[in-house]
């Protein structure tokens, strides 16, 4: 299968001969970059299997974590061993932490998926394996834990994740450089994101586990730090730059002599040498790059484009870009045209105009767009006003419905709709339904016809949310269900070249003008994101068969209801008039399983809708700030190519 997806390159620090001392001046523990997690994970395997192998006192003894972050890892490790370049055999392992109570014969318990990940992949003894066992009578859990604690002091090395709040284990907010191996209990928001595991059923997520302390942690004689994707920016920045405290309990770790950070680059976003590197070292100054940096400076100095001051660059550590660019105001009125020219209100290229400096070529005219989905409320959460667009101006829009998003529809839902059938007068259901709905079982897969029915209601939401904009929801909504997503869990399956071939079949019937596709990479073993790489390697193989066509095919990326593209990297911003914004979100409100109650709110209480309004309504304000026009909102696009 093809590589991880990642952004366009677009200038940035130079990092070829910078000295470390200047590349890290910002960071209290230094910070490895990684365009994404995989060839991170391949470093930090290169540096356990090279400790491993060069350990000759005893037992090599290495704490290790479980979770999404180490997965790739953990792979990497295994195929080493097969391969022969590694043996566990004179490894000892502990694992940092267990739900309590939970026994290790249960899928959600860690002790269960550390073996599944790894440990019976590869060549370690039975005995040299220690998890915390949670079983352990209440009235022992004192002794056992401080016995644990004294074995898993001094390991050689320690690997772990951080959460989205800077947690490390169960050590949440609140746990200090002192705590030693205990018994926690878990915060409401640390459960709600645990029940994940278990079906989202609160009942039955445990409310306390077991897990090594901070100060256990700090003795071990060398630590590595990972965190993949943008969900875990803030928690990066604050770990790598920001103070020591316990608010942030992974921070704690700054005064480890010996501690390394692995992260990809959409998880270093908000650190220093992302943000603004001018002020770490020399730079590529690309046009973007250049754009990125006056939208920054206009931030900072709260100052449109076209009032900054040549003092305004020097002062705020720009005078590289002078001397590359040519004189403040030159860049001012170059910066300022080429982020207006970003703004169209023809997003599918407007009909017998001069094009040369819009974003979209006015012909052909009409286009055929395609507009890939990963769950059936993307499009119109990420891009409902530019799709509303493009269909009332008479494009020949096409939306495809990448997974089915069935685990996304709560029990409660379904029930709902079986009575409703049986108040109409059709055939009595509800007590069958209850009945596959009770038998399920947390940490396996739900009943296949239970997850049937949930793919059918959300399929008529998707299909009702294009109707009420006058899309032909026969003709025109497509509906992939593609086979990776069909787990029955939250755990997917591998993505297969079953999933690109499903993609490539839409593809080379409709020949589209236009592709839109999500964008996100908030997380390396996302849905979006497997979404987003199956449908590139689509488009690759499809240009590898030799289709003319695809040299006037063109595709941009959307975001989610979360974040928006930074203006750096925006080539078309869509401005949304106040009806719009109405139809959009009565168009969100079509899918009304995910109202209300949605099943994976994450750490955001509110409703799509809201996140996406806020979201676009900030963007054109944004544009506002820099002397643009004044808009409602504004829904913008990178064009990958």
């Amino acid at each position: 299968m093809a590589k991880h997806f990642t952004l366009p390159y677009e200038g940035g620090l130079i990092e070829k001969n910078l000295p470390a001392g200047i590349l890290h001046t910002y960071e209290k523990i230094w910070t490895n970059v990684y365009r994404e997690s995989r060839p991170a994970s391949y470093a930090i395997a290169d540096f356990i299997v090279d400790s491993i192998n060069a350990h000759r006192d005893g037992l090599f003894r290495l704490g290790l974590t479980t979770g999404s972050t180490p997965m790739s890892l953990y792979n990497e490790l295994s195929r080493r061993c097969k391969d022969g370049k590694v043996s566990f055999k004179n490894v000892e392992i502990f694992s940092i932490d267990e739900y309590y109570p939970s026994s290790k014969d249960e899928l959600q318990s860690r002790n269960h998926r550390l073996h599944e990940a790894l440990l019976d992949k590869v060549d370690i003894r039975r005995e040299n394996i220690h998890i915390p066992d949670g079983t352990v009578p209440q009235e022992q859990l004192g002794d056992y834990c401080a016995q644990f604690d004294a074995k898993a002091r001094g390991l050689d090395l320690l690997v772990i994740g951080i959460g989205e709040e800077g947690q490390i284990g169960f050590n949440e907010a609140g746990s200090n450089e002192k705590t030693r191996t205990r018994v926690v209990r878990l915060s409401y928001p640390s459960r709600k994101r645990q029940s994940a595991n278990f079906n989202h059923d609160m009942a039955v997520t445990p409310d306390k586990a077991i897990t090594l302390g901070v100060g256990t942690m700090l003795s071990a004689k060398r630590i590595i730090l990972m965190a993949w994707g943008e969900s875990k920016a803030k928690a990066v920045k604050a770990i790598a730059e920001g103070p020591a405290t316990t608010d942030c309990p992974a921070s704690l770790l700054q005064e480890h002599d010996h501690i390394s950070f692995y992260v990809d680059e959409t998880a270093a976003s908000l650190l220093t040498r992302s943000v603004a590197p001018w002020l770490v070292g020399p730079c590529d100054w690309t046009p973007k790059f250049i754009r990125k940096a006056v939208v920054w400076l206009c931030e900072v100095t709260g100052k449109p484009i076209l009032k900054l001051t040549e003092s305004d660059y020097q002062n705020n550590g720009l005078s590289e870009l002078l001397e590359k660019a040519g004189t403040f105001d030159k860049i001012n009125i170059d910066v300022f045209n080429d982020l207006q020219h970003t703004i169209t209100g023809w997003p599918g290229g407007k009909p017998n105009a001069d094009d040369s400096t819009r974003p979209v070529s006015a012909t052909p005219f009409p286009k055929t767009v395609l507009i890939f989905s990963p769950h059936p409320d993307d499009d119109v959460i990420s891009m409902g006003g530019t799709f509303i667009r493009l269909a009332s101006q008479g494009h020949d829009v096409h939306v495809a419905y990448e997974t089915s998003g069935n685990v996304a529809v709560h029990d409660d839902v379904v029930l709902q709709h079986m009575d409703c059938s049986f108040q109409l007068g059709f055939a009595d259901k509800f007590d069958e339904v209850k009945a596959l709905v009770d038998s399920k079982v947390p940490g396996r897969p739900e009943p296949r016809a239970l997850l049937e029915m949930k793919g059918a209601i959300r399929r008529s939401e998707a299909r009702a949310a294009v109707r009420s904009f006058g899309l032909n929801d026969n003709t025109n909504a497509h509906f992939l269900n593609l086979p990776f997503y069909e787990s029955g869990g939250i755990k997917k399956n591998p993505r297969t070249q079953a999933d690109v071939d499903i993609i490539k079949e839409l593809i080379a019937r409709l020949k589209p003008h236009m592709i839109f596709m999500a964008g996100d990479l908030a997380d390396p073993h996302g849905t979006h994101r497997v979404c987003t790489e199956a449908a590139l390697d689509a488009l690759e193989q499809l240009k590898a068969e030799g289709n003319p066509w695809l040299s006037d095919t063109h595709v941009w990326l959307y975001r989610g209801a979360w974040m928006e593209w930074e203006l750096g990297r925006v080539d078309m911003a869509v401005p949304l008039s106040p009806e719009e914004v109405v139809m959009k979100r009565h168009a969100i409100f079509r899918h009304l399983s995910q109202k209300d109650i949605v099943p994976f709110p994450g750490e955001d209480p509110r409703e799509f809708w809201q996140r996406a309004e806020e979201r676009t309504q900030n963007t054109a304000r944004l544009y506002d700030r820099l002397g643009m026009a004044e808009y409602q909102a504004i829904e913008v696009f990178l064009k990958l190519y």
